[in-house]
């Protein structure tokens, strides 16, 4: 009873039909049920709360407790596990693909990761510092920078967008802008502040994502007035506008500041903590988001309007494909 009032109570609503046998103890099944909705004049399906069939952690024969991933996301996003993430870093990571992001980097990059702060999932004799970031600052080379991955095996992999003389002095910081779907007020599910009163600070839905794209497509139009060498990458939730101009790197932090801040007047929702520069850390491209299962893919801005997050089979890591099959 605890459970059906918990789950009565979320943001999403399906059918669920409990069957119990006692010689096997609780089993569930989900019957998925689409809801339509009425956005912008038309209607639009969002299927709810994939988290549940995707991530039933644990289910016991005392059938009170049943734990589940805590945030909800679009149909077939769902955290990796330790050997998935091992699988990915070991064959599908491309030292060579992060070497040709920085071919024109301005000085000595750090790295960082982080191994389970959100998703739980992390290897067991690290655990007391399963939430703690990580700096990777001593490398041979981009390949030394897998291995020592492959050892912490992250939920997450970034890099410091400070860039570092030989004397490890701070020399300049890249200009980043980042826009994440559950900082979207949804007309389902609410604000970022009524999602983490619910503890759902990093769930979105694909109105979300789509709203994301549009918003990241119209901040990209608006940075070609001021600068020249823009990239976007997908982040596997939502979108980071990277600014590779040198002029960018030499900002101080009052004018990324006064920026961040006039973006803000403009609706956009960005992170003005990564604008601003006090949060330097940024997702690195062609890593794997543990938390959704997605590559961090680099996407021109004209193919932004059509990238589908959900199906898009460049930021798929092939270990999806077996638990689909």
């Amino acid at each position: 009873s605890k459970f059906c009032g918990w789950f009565h109570g979320s943001p999403h609503f399906v059918a669920v039909m409990f069957v119990y046998n006692f010689s096997v103890g609780l089993k569930i099944r989900v019957n998925w049920q689409k809801v339509h909705l009425l956005k912008f004049g038309k209607s639009t399906i969002l299927a709810f709360l994939p988290a549940l069939a995707q991530r039933i952690l644990a289910t016991q024969t005392n059938h009170n407790l049943i734990q589940m991933a805590p945030y909800y996301l679009p149909a077939g996003m769902r955290y990796s596990t330790l050997e998935e993430r091992k699988e990915f870093y070991s064959n599908e990571f491309k030292p060579q693909n992060v070497l040709s992001w920085f071919q024109n980097c301005l000085g000595k990059i750090k790295f960082a990761v982080i191994m389970g702060r959100h998703t739980k999932i992390f290897r067991e004799k690290y655990r007391d510092d399963a939430s703690t970031t990580i700096i990777i600052d001593e490398y041979k080379s981009f390949e030394d920078l897998r291995s020592q991955v492959l050892e912490f095996l992250p939920e997450a992999v970034y890099y410091d967008r400070n860039t570092y003389n030989d004397n490890d002095q701070v020399i300049g910081q890249e200009l980043a802008f980042d826009l994440d779907p559950e900082n979207i007020t949804c007309p389902i599910h609410g604000s970022l502040a009524d999602k983490m009163k619910r503890k759902q600070g990093l769930s979105f839905c694909e109105i979300e994502l789509d709203l994301v794209k549009k918003e990241t497509i119209r901040l990209h139009e608006y940075l070609e007035g001021f600068f020249s060498d823009l990239r976007i990458i997908y982040s596997g939730r939502g979108f980071h506008i990277h600014v590779m101009d040198k002029e960018a790197y030499d900002l101080k932090t009052k004018e990324r500041l006064e920026l961040a801040g006039k973006l803000k007047q403009m609706s956009f929702h960005i992170d003005e903590w990564v604008t601003s520069g006090e949060y330097r850390l940024i997702r690195l491209p062609y890593s794997l988001n543990g938390i959704v299962s997605r590559i961090a893919l680099p996407l021109k801005k004209e193919e932004i309007e059509k990238f589908d997050a959900v199906h898009d089979p460049r930021c798929l890591p092939k270990f999806l494909d077996k638990t689909i099959s």
